[in-house]
């Protein structure tokens, strides 16, 4: 499974015009769905007198999460453009919005299409494009008697401790890079009386 890829590292902007109408674009490193629902409603707050609204979105290494929004604009003419310079960047986790403002002359299919795409790639092409890996948050709890053996793996698979406490029950949190962590998990599960739990995080 992947677990490296490329991703924005900060918000950016970009712009187009076609007779009259002002294609803003807003570019948003994102990490889920609740987080792009936030950024699109304080778009739609601050430019509430725009006529579109229209976005794209992609999410996860494997690039799988992904969606297209017109906004009222003839089908495929806006979202699908604006996913399409995600895909063209080669970029996940992140938003691209374009927010227009119509001058008063139609463009057609065609020129929406041309529009948009131009708009988003404008904004990715200001952006600052990083390379991000995938890690698994591996939580283990384990008697202190096994605390040796434990430290042992740690020393040698080398993942990140997030944070630790030796106690009766000892607990650690360790941070690893997802191509790793099976080899992790599968060493420090021979060990007795330790359990764990691994969540995924975007490093």
């Amino acid at each position: 499974m992947e677990d490296l890829y490329r991703t924005i590292e900060r918000a950016s902007e970009g712009a187009y015009k076609e007779k009259g109408s002002k294609f803003m674009a807003f570019a948003y490193p994102v990490a889920d769905e609740e987080g792009i629902r936030e950024i699109l409603a304080a778009l739609r707050t601050e430019y509430y007198d725009a006529r579109h609204h229209c976005y794209a979105y992609m999410l996860g290494a494997d690039k799988k999460r992904f969606r297209a929004n017109d906004d009222g604009e003839p089908s495929s003419s806006a979202g699908k453009p604006i996913l399409g310079q995600l895909l063209s960047f080669d970029v996940t986790n992140v938003l691209i919005v374009v927010v227009r403002y119509f001058g008063g002359t139609k463009l057609g299919v065609p020129g929406l299409i041309h529009a948009y795409r131009a708009a988003a790639a404008d904004a990715l092409a200001h952006a600052a494009i990083v390379e991000r890996m995938v890690e698994e948050v591996v939580h283990i709890r384990f008697g202190y008697a096994v605390l040796n053996d434990v430290m042992k793996v740690v020393k040698e698979e080398a993942p990140a401790v997030l944070s630790r406490t030796f106690e009766t029950v000892c607990e650690m949190r360790l941070s690893v890079r997802r191509k790793y962590a099976e080899r992790l998990r599968e060493r420090l599960g021979q060990i007795d009386t330790l359990s764990f739990a691994t969540e995924e995080t975007s490093l």
